[in-house]
């Protein structure tokens, strides 16, 4: 059954993203001749008003085809005003934007309502649980709410600081204690305690602790989209930084494809229903991401030479997009390959040793 789900949630995000495209071509005027699910000759298909919708026998994505975006096919002159390459520059640009823009709102919905639902989501200062043989065992209780430590309160984040300037007294070894101890200020039954207690560096976390963690509670409907927002961004940052530095070894192991990402869907399905909506969250994003890079016949390079047509001043000479489409072809390619065999290493043993 996990399989299933996970194939479903790939087709969903592929008939979104192709949905955003279709939808907004059909609001700006654009004539959509096709909507495919899967690439290849359509085995499925029917027609209902101007477009053919169908699904192909390639699960490698899908395609929206628009009429005139080769500005050499043979358009009858009725359908002329309405061909690609005749809209205005904005429209173009909207079109093709709406595809990787419903992905990045699926990614949005999906982490937001997770977050909504979940008791944890903000981080307090109140005690969770202490845990046995550490600097604050015996000490703290679960319940207790830290106000302050050192004199610096707030967030569990500052009290996480300055809880990490308490080093210890000689070499960095696991379980050393700190120098000086730290004056901890908590709530407890309603009445403020003052407390001394020396942390311990540990050598896995590689900073000080008190050997204690804080619970959370629930987000409103703004929190829980300031943290998608925050969980989003950092996601993304760490896509693009993968990417732009694939020709290092230690950043190339990183890249997956497709494969793996139905497989971590898949087993995650296999879970928990939670961790499966996560997983296809961060996919529809990198979906979203990988398509606006500026390289056709990604969406973002059609966006990268309907700019430059408008700074121009006249049309991109189709020849040489398509010597762009070429080497974007080409470098596209690269990266399934390395994603791909990342893939194999990861799943089954070393892949074909692009490293």
């Amino acid at each position: 059954m996990s399989y299933v789900l996970a194939f479903l949630g790939f087709v969903a995000l592929i008939i979104l993203h192709e949905f955003g495209h279709f939808a907004v071509a059909k609001a700006v005027g654009m004539r959509v001749e096709r909507f495919s699910l899967f690439m290849g000759p359509l085995l499925v298909k029917f027609r209902r008003g101007e477009t053919e919708y169908g699904i192909g026998p390639f699960p490698l994505g899908g395609y929206v085809r628009i009429t005139g975006m080769n500005p050499h096919e043979e358009i009858p002159p009725e359908v002329l005003p309405r061909a690609y390459y005749n809209q205005a520059v904005w429209k173009r640009i909207v079109v093709i934007l709406a595809g990787p823009a419903m992905n990045l709102l699926i990614a949005f919905v999906i982490v937001w309502a997770l977050v909504l639902s979940s008791s944890q989501a903000v981080p307090t200062t109140t005690v969770a649980q202490v845990g046995a043989h550490t600097a604050a065992a015996n000490v703290l209780r679960p319940g207790d709410r830290v106000v302050s430590v050192d004199g610096v309160g707030g967030s569990e984040s500052a009290i996480r600081n300055r809880i990490e300037t308490h080093r210890c007294a000689g070499a960095r070894v696991n379980g050393c204690l700190s120098a000086t101890p730290a004056n901890v200020v908590i709530r407890r039954n309603g009445h403020l305690v003052t407390l001394q207690i020396r942390p311990r560096y540990d050598a896995t976390a590689q900073r000080p602790l008190l050997g204690i963690s804080f619970g959370g509670k629930p987000a409103n409907a703004a929190q829980a989209a300031s943290i998608t927002v925050s969980q989003l961004s950092s996601v993304t940052g760490q896509t693009v930084s993968t990417v732009a530095r694939i020709f290092e070894p230690q950043e190339r192991k990183q890249l997956h494809s497709i494969v793996y990402g139905y497989t971590a869907t898949q087993e995650s399905f296999a879970t928990s229903t939670t961790q499966a909506l996560w997983v296809l969250a961060l996919i529809s994003l990198s979906l979203a991401i990988i398509n606006l890079f500026p390289f056709l016949p990604l969406d973002g390079g059609h966006v990268f030479w309907a700019v430059a047509e408008k700074l121009r001043g006249k049309r991109i000479p189709f020849e040489v997009m398509e010597r762009a489409g070429v080497v974007g072809f080409v470098l596209i390619l690269f990266i399934f390959v390395i994603g791909l065999t990342n893939d194999i290493s990861t799943l089954s043993g070393p892949g074909i040793g692009l490293r």
